[in-house]
């Protein structure tokens, strides 16, 4: 399993860094083998600089991917707005590419004032588009992650999202679980709750496919009515979801998923945290020799 932070936390600056090429020691510290390369506001890292820092990761065996622009919106019904959020993919290729990666997770956008089959529509159709663009620009290689998103207003529940990935094998849903327990009130609560999230995405998609998931992680405080409210630490008592019983059902199913840590400001801190409940609920699995 892969385990690593959301751009930067904030002991990055506290144990004496400043520059982005040092953060793979900085990952290498606390043990994490992943990263996501924050694009929300635009992507502004050039290929010179994207190689560089791509090898600094490669050298530490930290995997890499990116996170699109915020703005894409794959279900607007503005077609300038949809071609533009291909463009805004294919610059998330290039700049993932250079870095040495290959996913890149995308929030697909709202339903606006029209049907939610009708945004669904849309999206797809969009994706449709992104994927023979990122063909045509010689970037089959780049994965793009639809995000399961947490404001009830917002394309991305999880049907929605599997939905989306139907357009393309190559594609993988990024099911952010904070963000999947937001709008569905506190749905995640234990084993089989996880269980069958990651039923429904095998039976969508297929085993080989969601055991090589690509998820989000934190606890998130939400509203009833409007889902996602704010991100939170692992320190929260009050809100979910917890990783342990994810933990049980990965190591249960063999899955070999990236978790990228999207807390309050303590990304490295708790994705370090998951790592080492996932290594605890694998070793249970092998059994009492392996110890």
């Amino acid at each position: 399993m892969y385990f690593g932070p959301a751009g930067t936390p904030e002991s990055f600056k506290a144990m004496g860094y400043r520059k982005s090429e040092q953060l793979p020691e900085y990952l290498e510290r606390f043990g994490l083998n992943a990263f996501e390369y924050q694009c929300g506001r635009g992507v502004r890292i050039g290929d010179e600089a994207a190689r560089a820092l791509g090898e600094k990761f490669a050298e530490k065996g930290i995997r890499i991917s990116l996170h699109a622009p915020y703005y894409i919106s794959m279900s607007s019904l503005d077609e300038e707005k949809r071609l533009g959020s291909i463009r805004y993919i294919l610059e998330s290729a290039r700049a993932v590419t250079a870095l040495g990666g290959e996913r890149i997770v995308i929030h697909a956008g709202s339903t606006a004032k029209m049907p939610r089959e009708q945004a669904l529509e849309l999206a797809i159709d969009t994706f449709r588009l992104a994927i023979r663009a990122l063909d045509e620009a010689g970037y089959a290689h780049v994965v793009p992650c639809p995000e399961v998103m947490g404001k009830i207003g917002q394309l991305g529940t999880l049907e929605e999202v599997l939905a989306m990935c139907r357009v393309d094998e190559r594609m993988l849903p990024c099911v952010d679980f904070g963000h999947l327990n937001a709008r569905t009130n506190g749905s995640l609560k234990g084993q089989a709750d996880y269980a069958a999230v990651l039923d429904a995405i095998e039976n969508a998609l297929g085993c080989e496919r969601a055991r090589r998931l690509h998820c989000h992680f934190s606890k998130i405080e939400y509203t009833e009515k409007g889902g996602e409210k704010r991100h939170l630490t692992f320190e929260d008592q009050v809100y979910g979801p917890e990783f342990a019983p994810l933990a049980e059902e990965f190591a249960r199913r063999g899955y070999e998923p990236t978790v990228i840590c999207e807390s309050a400001g303590t990304q490295a801190e708790d994705a370090r945290t998951m790592m080492e409940l996932a290594e605890g609920a694998i070793l249970r699995r092998m059994g009492p020799q392996t110890r």
